[in-house]
Formats: structure tokens, C-alpha cells, sequence
């Protein structure tokens, strides 16, 4: 069974830094890729305000190179995203947490779920890595 089915609601971690505050607390390449992500959001959220304000039908508001350009965004997101999930993971198995520690902070149920996920990530990434995908 895959680990959607099993996904549980999840819990934000107490003392979590807030959007504004993250890029001070964190590693310079987090530091960079939280700032990218934020302006990658803003951007969509732009995006997807102008097309929803564009009264007059036929007429938008929103270039077809911008919503080009947004759908190209996703795959770098999800890739780094990935490897971010996956460096995170190797550092709580590094520091002991259990399979299924992980999968509830993970939103999971089970342990084999959380693994899975991971594996799953792991070849993602370095098919990506081989320019397989």
C-alpha cells in the first residue's frame, strides 16, 4: 500500500521558525533555497491572482510566457524538495530516531511506509542525478 493511504495528520514542530524568520536560523544552501522557494511561491501566488482578477473573458492579466515559466518551476521545486526530505531523514536515522518515529512526523502510519518514501526518494534522486529522469 502506498504511503498516501497512510498519511495521517501532521503536527508543525514547537519553536518551528516562521516563514520571515527561517532564512536567519538556517545553513547558508538552506538559507538560499528557503529565499528561492519563497520568491518561486510569490510568484505563482502573483500568478494565480492576476488570472483570477481577469474580468473580461478572453483578456488575461497573465502572460502565456508567465504561466509557462510557473509550470517549469515544479520540477526544480520537487527536486529539491526531495533531496532537502532526504537529507533531513539520514540525519534523524543518524541521530537514532526510529522508522516509525519518522513516519508520524512524517503524517504516516507505519514505519515501512516512512522507509519506503525514503527509498523512493533516494532512487528519484539519483536517477535524476544519472540523467535517467
Amino acid at each position: 500500500m502506498s504511503d498516501d493511504s497512510e498519511t495521517t495528520a501532521r503536527r508543525a514542530p514547537a519553536g518551528r521558525p516562521s516563514a520571515d524568520d527561517a532564512p536567519a536560523s538556517l545553513p547558508p544552501a538552506a538559507r538560499a533555497f528557503t529565499e528561492g522557494l519563497q520568491q518561486d511561491v510569490a510568484f505563482l501566488d502573483g500568478l494565480l491572482a492576476g488570472t483570477t482578477r481577469s474580468g473580461e473573458a478572453g483578456r488575461h492579466k497573465v502572460s502565456d510566457e508567465d504561466v509557462a515559466a510557473a509550470l517549469g518551476l515544479f520540477e526544480d521545486m520537487r527536486t529539491a524538495l526531495d533531496r532537502l526530505e532526504a537529507q533531513v531523514v539520514i540525519e534523524a536515522r543518524r541521530r537514532g530516531m526510529e522508522w516509525r518515529e519518522i513516519a508520524g512526523h512524517q503524517g504516516m502510519k507505519s514505519s515501512q511506509a516512512a522507509s519506503q518514501r525514503y527509498q523512493r526518494l533516494v532512487t528519484r534522486l539519483e536517477e535524476i542525478r544519472q540523467g535517467i529522469r
